[in-house]
């Protein structure tokens, strides 16, 4: 993972309230949204040139993806999943952080550009 995929994760796991037992799932969907936004850059716009904006939209949409499969957060002693959210607001906040930097539309479901 890069710097700003692990505090991505780490923003992610603060956002959604998991624990050790959420963050490889976490981890896998903080690295599937790094490539997600790398490839809405704007021409010319790298990650690093993204500052802060980057880890944030990554840990967001990462967390909003938890909350759309249904999932809220965890705990791990004695097991608790805690259900609910869709993640709209979450979305809404990644898309304007990084629309300086990045194709930002409403979001592309099924690889449409909203």
């Amino acid at each position: 993972m890069t710097a700003a995929e692990e505090a991505a994760l780490t923003l992610a796991m603060e956002i959604t309230g998991a624990g050790e037992g959420g963050r490889l799932v976490l981890e896998q969907l903080c690295l599937a949204r790094s490539a997600w936004w790398r490839s809405r850059l704007l021409p010319g716009v790298t990650e690093d040139g993204c500052g802060a904006a980057f880890p944030c939209a990554v840990a967001l949409t990462a967390a909003a993806d938890l909350g759309r499969c249904g999932v809220a957060g965890f705990t791990v002693g004695e097991l608790s999943v805690q259900c609910g959210g869709d993640g709209a607001g979450q979305l809404r906040a990644a898309g304007e952080l990084m629309a300086p930097y990045a194709a930002v539309g409403d979001f592309d479901f099924r690889r449409v550009r909203g």
